[in-house]
């Protein structure tokens, strides 16, 4: 069985992806409108289960696997944290981004099942004892973890896979004592410092109390789930004599835990302590086993993204842990020191345990250490993962490290999101492209077509028309569907370069406003996504889009020639509603810091050309439909470490680039601020002096990329027929392919091909 353990899932919502995975969508739809109701107001009453940041949706990128593997036929449970309150709900007050509870579960959650039967003990704080008998860990602090089962079918098939996500409860919900005596905050105190634990996704970490309830959310799922796989593999009867199995030689064999990123770390120091401590396995059998069963997934080279602890945080919430990770690392480095004698450096850069004012605990090196596989998303990504993150590690063990490119499912991203696209691809090549999306080749016979290509651009134009519909009725903000619907859609970060973006939406403005009556494309720009409620600097761009768009969207010179619009609170939701209806989708981060992304390829599936760096999975998208037929510009990841090496100066493109400058000066000034002419002064100094993402180098070769995609979109015929080919070469994309070599390279299963008929139909 595969296990997947992450602190993140981004649902989305559930209804009409079962319905669609289970053939059952006409009928229902049927059923429904005899009943008087419409099926799409109904969906619209679902609530985002938004257990995950925004760009982490349920396909196989960050917290996107098990809801996926269901359509492999592979056996697989997700692991996670039913977050009372999800990813907060954004809402723009003033320009400025305002995070208010995500309250999902107010009106319950039909998906799911509580199983109180499996509910299991997970220990904090306490002392470690040494006795005759063996290591104990003793006096400490009890959780109790209740999985509550979400099941996730596969389509048409005979899968339905398990997501358990674990609720925090108290041992003793109430002290009446306590109460009876007056004393109403403290009868509950225990209750509500146990329940915070599963709370909030993402408690504030700026503070001590949040960094340490983050690592109790992380401890958390990991020892709960450890429990339940380890009961699992107990009681299993198949290819096991004993009432119980007491023998683990055979483990990693039955059992594959794949690691999402460096939050279930501590599955590897709670496995080795369940082993030795529990189990009474010989140490050096237990490491052995650990590692085999054990894999990691990186999704990130930002070294601030690699978690790295305070040893003294561990020390007093788990102090055997801490043990066992001296162990581990005195081994690991016991090994290197064998391998490179002398090479004190090498040692010191590959230890576990980070010297230094705060001694810390690398979690990444952790993860590396203990896993059989290590693998990265794209494969810019995992060359970057072996030549500069893991070096050390990769000269170290080279047979560990692998590419495993992220996918989306075409279930939800294409059949569900876009059923009239579907419509026009099944009627040129049949249906089989929902399960295999390599299929999709087969597009390449009408791209020439002028039937299919009125067809292809008749469907894009319905969708920009229904979205136009839906921002006028949800927003208030009226646009012009005729107009070239630009987007920039995922979670806001420096690297991610919004400010890029911006920079060109002034640079359009400025020369509309300088030549009025000249033809310009219309274009209607639109960014959406949310900030880490402590990112200053994430803020400070919201606000700065904000106070563009109401500067440009109210200049009676502009009109409808542009406008840019911020899609407030960006969700799985509104992203099946904005990806259909999107011309050109920006993929623009620095070459070298995006892992892979997953929305450049939902995009590309639904129609949407991409202008966009060589950086993630961009480099495989271009290598698939032809780089000629992307938008491609910017610097290489050789490139920004050429300009690295020789020293970034902003202020050379400042001075060199008048419409650079004018943007610039127009910010610093108040311009777009003139309540508070001095709003930008940290973006603008940023920008200016501690640049680390590089965005005036890519300026004038992103502007003038942005006035090939004009020159193209004035010609929808061979605007369209660029729109096929990417369709057509987007197969590779598949969460089905991910799965599939996820299985057959990590965890030594093959995918099944047994299928049985949808429900609606008749069986043999």
């Amino acid at each position: 069985r595969i296990y997947y353990l992450s602190l993140e899932f981004y649902m989305g919502r559930t209804l009409q992806n079962t319905m669609v995975n289970l053939g059952l969508q006409n009928a229902c739809d049927e059923a429904i409108y005899q009943l008087g109701l419409d099926l799409e107001e109904l969906e619209e009453i679902e609530e985002d289960a938004g257990l995950g940041n925004g760009a982490w949706q349920v396909n196989m990128g960050r917290g996107e696997s098990p809801p996926c593997t269901e359509c492999t036929g592979t056996e697989a449970y997700g692991y996670g944290i039913r977050y009372e309150f999800g990813i907060f709900n954004q809402k723009i007050v003033d320009g400025w981004q305002v995070e208010e509870a995500d309250d999902w579960l107010r009106y319950g959650n039909p998906w799911e099942k509580a199983r109180p039967e499996y509910m299991l003990p997970v220990h904090f704080y306490g002392r470690v004892d040494h006795t005759p008998e063996g290591v104990k860990w003793v006096d400490t602090q009890v959780v109790l973890a209740m999985p509550y089962d979400t099941p996730v079918p596969g389509y048409k098939n005979n899968t339905v896979n398990t997501m358990r996500l674990w609720s925090a409860k108290a041992p003793n919900d109430f002290n009446l004592q306590e109460f009876n005596v007056g004393d109403y905050i403290e009868a509950v105190l225990d209750r509500n410092l146990a329940e915070n634990i599963s709370r909030v996704l993402y408690p504030n970490d700026n503070f001590f109390e949040g960094k340490e309830l983050r690592l109790k959310q992380e401890y958390f799922v990991v020892a709960a789930t450890l429990q339940d796989i380890i009961r699992r593999f107990k009681s299993s009867k198949f290819g096991c004599r004993d009432p119980v199995r007491t023998c683990f030689e055979t483990f990693p064999d039955k059992v594959a835990i794949q690691l999402n990123d460096t939050h279930p770390a501590l599955s590897i120091p709670e496995l080795m302590r369940i082993l030795v401590d529990v189990e009474k396995v010989d140490w050096d059998k237990a490491w052995e086993i650990t590692k085999r069963t054990c894999a990691y997934t990186n999704h990130t080279v930002l070294p601030e993204a690699l978690e790295r602890w305070p040893v003294s945080m561990f020390e007093k919430l788990l102090p055997r842990h801490l043990e066992i990770i001296y162990a581990l690392n005195q081994m690991h480095l016991d090994r290197v020191a064998a391998l490179y004698p002398g090479d004190i450096d090498r040692l010191r850069r590959m230890s576990v345990i980070e010297e230094g004012d705060c001694k810390r605990i690398n979690m990444a090196h952790l993860c590396v250490i203990g896993s059989h596989a290590v693998n990265g998303v794209a494969r810019i990504h995992s060359d970057i993962v072996k030549n500069s993150v893991f070096k050390d590690f990769y000269e170290l063990e080279p047979e560990k490290f692998q590419n495993k490119t992220n996918g989306i499912t075409p279930r939800r991203w294409l059949l569900l999101c876009n059923p009239g696209l579907a419509d026009v691809i099944a009627e040129k090549i049949g249906e089989g492209f929902i399960t295999d999306l390599s299929q999709l080749k087969k597009l390449l016979d009408f791209i020439n077509n002028e039937t299919f290509i009125r067809d292809v651009a008749k469907v894009k134009q319905e969708n920009k028309l229904k979205f136009a519909a839906y921002l006028e009725e949800q927003y208030k903000v009226k646009i012009n569907p005729s107009s070239m619907f630009d987007v920039q859609v995922k979670r806001i970060h420096e690297y991610k370069r919004q400010l890029l973006n911006c920079l060109h939406a002034i640079t359009l403005y400025n020369r509309i406003r300088n030549d009025p009556s000249k033809s310009f494309v219309p274009r209607t720009i639109m960014i959406g996504g949310k900030a880490a409620p402590g990112y200053h600097m994430a803020k400070m761009i919201i606000k700065l889009i904000t106070s563009i768009g109401e500067v440009i969207n109210n200049d009676p010179y502009v009109g409808d020639r542009l406008k840019v619009i911020f899609l407030e609170n960006y969700r799985v939701s509104l992203a099946e509603k904005v990806i259909p209806a999107a011309d050109l989708s920006q993929q623009i981060s620095t070459a070298g810091t995006e892992a892979s992304g997953t929305g450049n390829m939902k995009f590309m599936v639904n129609g949407a050309l991409t202008i966009g760096t060589m950086d993630g999975a961009n480099v495989e998208m271009a290598e698939e439909a032809g780089e000629e037929n992307l938008f491609i510009f910017g610097m290489r990841v050789e490139d920004v470490e050429a300009l690295d090496r020789r020293g970034y100066n902003a202020r050379e493109y400042y001075e060199r680039l008048p419409e650079l400058r004018q943007a610039i000066d127009q910010i610093s000034s108040g311009f777009f601020s003139p309540r508070d002419p001095g709003c930008f002064k940290d973006v603008v100094n940023m920008l200016m002096y501690h640049d680390r993402f590089k965005v005036f180098a890519d300026y004038e070769a992103y502007i003038k990329c942005q006035g090939q995609v004009d020159q193209l979109f004035m010609d929808p015929r061979e605007w369209t027929k660029k729109v096929i080919r990417n369709i057509a070469c987007s197969g590779k994309f598949s969460s089905d392919r991910t799965i599939t070599e996820y299985g057959r390279d990590i965890w030594g299963v093959e995918p099944s091909a047994t299928k049985i008929p949808p429900p609606n139909l008749p069986r043999d």
